[in-house]
């Protein structure tokens, strides 16, 4: 799978957004996009007003962003979810928000997507209590995703579920068991995504 290598926070000043690819730094004075104003280069602010084509690219750039995937795989899943009944951009949204890394970040099992892929790729992750080692991997309603019953897995998630950890989407359920768990009670829609996006943006530059 490939990943980006380079500096991350310039990825968030380019999309004017927190994406929180840094997990808990984000939320401190050290955010870039706090600290720095405008977008990265050094021709920032010699740039005119962005066309309608320019609008539409910064908005699917900014979702592929958040969930930290590619161009290809962006297609997939919208050629996936044009082939749904229904509004396509919320279906879009919703099989985004139901992939593995995106959950386990959303229980409070990792602080950031980067970090829930590790997890889930070095086996620490449980799925119907079996092992699952795809980041990619769509959940279900009735889905458990649990953190192995080993101290290694117990002490790395350790860190990460505590007093600051962001509350949990009404589409997910956390279980405070040791090891944690969590549930997936229902079908993600688009009120429950953590990102100011318009869909139907990405729809119209996809279905040109």
């Amino acid at each position: 799978m490939g990943r980006h290598t380079g500096p991350v926070c310039r990825l968030c000043r380019r999309e004017g957004t927190k994406l929180f690819l840094k997990g808990t730094r984000c939320d401190t004075p050290k955010c870039a996009v706090d600290r720095r104003e405008g977008m990265p280069g050094m021709h920032q602010f010699r740039r005119g007003k962005a066309s309608e084509y320019a609008i539409r690219l910064r908005e699917k750039q900014k979702v592929k962003r958040f969930y930290g995937i590619f161009e290809r795989q962006f297609r997939k899943y919208f050629y996936e979810a044009n082939r749904k009944a229904g509004n396509t951009g919320d279906a879009l949204m919703s099989l985004l928000e139901r992939r593995l890394d995106n959950v386990v970040t959303r229980l409070g099992f990792a602080v950031s997507r980067p970090q829930a892929r590790q997890v889930i790729r070095h086996g620490h992750i449980l799925v119907n209590g079996k092992k699952l080692d795809i980041p990619s991997y769509l959940v279900k309603p009735g889905d458990q995703i649990a953190i192995k019953d080993r101290e290694h897995s117990r002490k790395l998630i350790a860190t990460n579920v505590g007093e600051g950890t962001p509350p949990v989407p009404d589409w997910l359920d956390r279980i405070s068991s040791e090891p944690p768990e969590g549930r997936v009670s229902r079908m993600p829609s688009t009120q429950d995504i953590g990102l100011p996006v318009t869909p139907q943006l990405i729809v119209e530059l996809l279905s040109r």
